[in-house]
C-alpha cells in the first residue's frame, strides 16, 4: 500500500511548533508541507540556482531558504528540533555522508531528531531512472552511513520501509525532474531516450495523466541524546 513522505514522518516525529531543517530541499514541496503543519522550516540547497524553484513556489508562509551543504550547515549549534534528509543523503559525496550526520547532530537540540528517508535500489521507478543514472552504489552508501550513525553521536529510534507512488506524465516530465536534480543527466537522458520510451511503456501502470510507478523508500529515525553545550567538543 502506497503512502506519502509526510504521513510516514508524522508517524515518527511530532514536529508541530518545532524548528526544522530540510537538507537538499529541491523545489521546496516538503518545506511547504511542514510549514503548513505549523513547523518553522528552513530549506537549504547547494546554490541560489538550486533554490530558485523553491523560492518561486513559496507562498510567503514564513519558510526560510539558505545556501548550504549537508556537511556544512549554515546554522548555529543546538538550534533545531528536527533535521530531515528526504532523498538527499545519497547525493552527498560518500566520504562526507557521516560528517553530514555529525553536522546534523551539531545543529540539533538535545533530544532532537534526524529523519532520513532514502530511496532504495529497487522498484519499477528505480528500474526506469537507473537507465539514465544508476545510483545503486550511492544509495547503498547512504544506508551504510545511517547504519553507523552512532559514530556521529546519534542513536537509532526506528526504521520503516514504505512505497511511494510516482506519477509521471511522460518522458519530457521525467527528463525535467531528473535534470533538475543533476543537470549533467541531460546528455545521458537524451542518449537513452529510445530505451527510456520502451521501458516507460513496460514498467508501472497506466494512469489518467501518464503512468504510475512504485518507488521504494526506507525511513530511518535517529535521536540526539547529547546535551547541546557538549556537541561542539565531539566533532
Amino acid at each position: 500500500m502506497t503512502t506519502t513522505d509526510i504521513e510516514v514522518l508524522r508517524r515518527h516525529v511530532d514536529f508541530a511548533g518545532s524548528d526544522v531543517l530540510d537538507v537538499g530541499c529541491g523545489h521546496g514541496r516538503l518545506v511547504r508541507e511542514l510549514t503548513a503543519l505549523d513547523a518553522r522550516v528552513t530549506g537549504i540547497e547547494i546554490s541560489e540556482q538550486q533554490l530558485a524553484a523553491a523560492r518561486a513556489a513559496d507562498d510567503g508562509a514564513g519558510a526560510r531558504y539558505l545556501v548550504g551543504r549537508a556537511e556544512s550547515i549554515p546554522l548555529a549549534d543546538g538550534s533545531l528540533d528536527l533535521v530531515v534528509f528526504r532523498a538527499s543523503l545519497h547525493h552527498v559525496p560518500i566520504a562526507q555522508m557521516l560528517p553530514a550526520l555529525r553536522e546534523a547532530r551539531r545543529v540539533l537540540r538535545a533530544g532532537g531528531h534526524v529523519y532520513a528517508a532514502e530511496p532504495l535500489a529497487s522498484g519499477d521507478f528505480y528500474a526506469l531512472v537507473s537507465i539514465v543514472d544508476d545510483e545503486g552504489d550511492v544509495r547503498d552508501a547512504a544506508q551504510r552511513a545511517l547504519a553507523h550513525a552512532e559514530t556521529a553521536g546519534l542513536t537509532h529510534v526506528a526504521t520503516e520501509e514504505y512505497e511511494l507512488e510516482a506519477l509521471v506524465g511522460g518522458l519530457d516530465t521525467l527528463r525535467r525532474r531528473m535534470v533538475a536534480v543533476d543537470p549533467a543527466r541531460a546528455a545521458a537522458f537524451d542518449a537513452q531516450r529510445d530505451e527510456l520510451e520502451r521501458r516507460f511503456g513496460e514498467l508501472g501502470e497506466p494512469a489518467e495523466d501518464g503512468r504510475r510507478f512504485t518507488e521504494m523508500m526506507r525511513a530511518v529515525v535517529l535521536r540526539n541524546p547529547v546535551e547541546a553545550n557538549t556537541i561542539a567538543g565531539h566533532q
